[in-house]
């Protein structure tokens, strides 16, 4: 059984993602990208540096990359399969200042300086369910000093059911966690701002922060 961390091989890309167009942050990675930036201008937030972490084919890299247009953005995908395909469609955007790599989550997180620059806004799509429980408690306190907005993606234990019995797509690489594993995780870092987007709780507080609507913080 292959293992996510260090990214997946050709094999496992055919196999699982024979129908890529069928599946989320793919065939509507442009609803994903647009919902992101009606969010962002409703609060009058500006959005000029992204970072993907774990952006595979390339799909929703390249709807966001069209809808935001930002000055700067990075991605990272550690399956060499992945990597090469996803790479090309990602570099179709213009005007953007782009810097890919082969890199695992972990290794990124970890090769992240304390004065780093952040990033405005991060994108974690099915990621999380291929790291250990030790690898996730190393990273997610630097994603919260390099992410001011993360927008997180992970399937709970009850979610890889439904998706074994509606969708007959059974991920063995998959970590099933329950719900709350991945709350208690959160907690200490992000605050949950709207659907899959969470807040940076080294970037602000109910204090400073730039979105209104502070009844909906959690």
């Amino acid at each position: 059984m292959e293992k996510g961390k260090e990214g997946f091989s050709k094999k496992y890309w055919e196999k699982n993602y024979s129908s890529p167009n069928d599946m989320d942050g793919i065939g509507n990675a442009k609803l994903h990208a647009k919902y992101l930036a009606s969010f962002f201008e409703l609060e009058q937030v500006e959005i000029k540096s992204i970072v993907d972490l774990g952006f595979g084919l390339g799909f929703l890299s390249q709807a966001v990359l069209k809808k935001f247009k930002p000055w700067r953005f990075n991605g990272i995908e550690p399956s060499e399969h992945a990597f090469e395909k996803g790479s090309r469609r990602i570099r179709k955007v213009d005007e953007t200042k782009i810097k890919l790599e082969c890199l695992s989550l972990d290794k990124w997180a970890k090769a992240q300086a304390s004065g780093a620059r952040w990033f405005d806004l991060c994108l974690c799509t099915s990621v999380w369910q291929y790291l250990s429980d030790d690898e996730l408690l190393q990273v997610v306190p630097t994603l919260s000093r390099m992410c001011r907005y993360l927008y997180l993606t992970v399937p709970t234990d009850l979610e890889l059911d439904k998706q074994i019995n509606e969708l007959d797509f059974f991920d063995e690489a998959a970590i099933r966690r329950p719900r709350q594993f991945y709350l208690d995780l959160l907690k200490p870092h992000f605050t949950l701002v709207s659907s899959r987007i969470w807040e940076s709780k080294v970037h602000f507080n109910e204090e400073n922060t730039q979105l209104s609507e502070l009844i909906y913080r959690i």
